[in-house]
């Protein structure tokens, strides 16, 4: 999908930088790669996934993540262990994770934080974009 090209840059300096979808449209191709991301990975998809763009931040909450081994692992009291899988998965694929949010956004993440509550079997990805986005309106009905 072509970049509309940057808005509200001053020469040298990196400014918002506009999109030809939506900032809702976005947030469902992140929340899409999410799922193909951890079905690929580990074997399952989230039974939920909710992905909210602020300012320079993608954030992403998604349910329903632990493997039955996973769940195993926390019934026999493994966190840690889990938590530190989990955590070396992510690091080992920043770049796959960086191209699916070019991707959804047009945004080089600068920043990416991961945490994992095995016994919700919640995880959360905050994606720190290298500038803020400006997306077009939703269309009036």
């Amino acid at each position: 999908m072509p970049m509309l090209g940057r808005v509200g840059a001053l020469p040298g300096r990196a400014g918002p930088i506009a999109h030809p979808r939506t900032r809702g449209q976005a947030e469902a191709e992140v929340s899409r790669a999410m799922i193909r991301f951890e079905h690929e990975r580990m074997g399952r998809g989230p039974t939920d996934v909710r992905t909210r763009i602020v300012q320079d931040m993608v954030i992403v909450r998604m349910t329903g993540v632990l493997t039955a081994a996973e769940r195993a692992l926390v019934h026999a009291g493994s966190l840690e262990l889990l938590k530190q899988v989990r955590m070396r998965l992510i690091e080992s694929e920043r770049e796959t994770l960086n191209q699916m949010l070019r991707e959804a956004t047009g945004c080089e993440a600068t920043g990416i934080y991961s945490d994992l509550c095995p016994e919700r079997g919640e995880r959360l990805i905050v994606f720190i974009l290298a500038k803020d986005a400006e997306w077009q309106s939703p269309p009036s009905e």
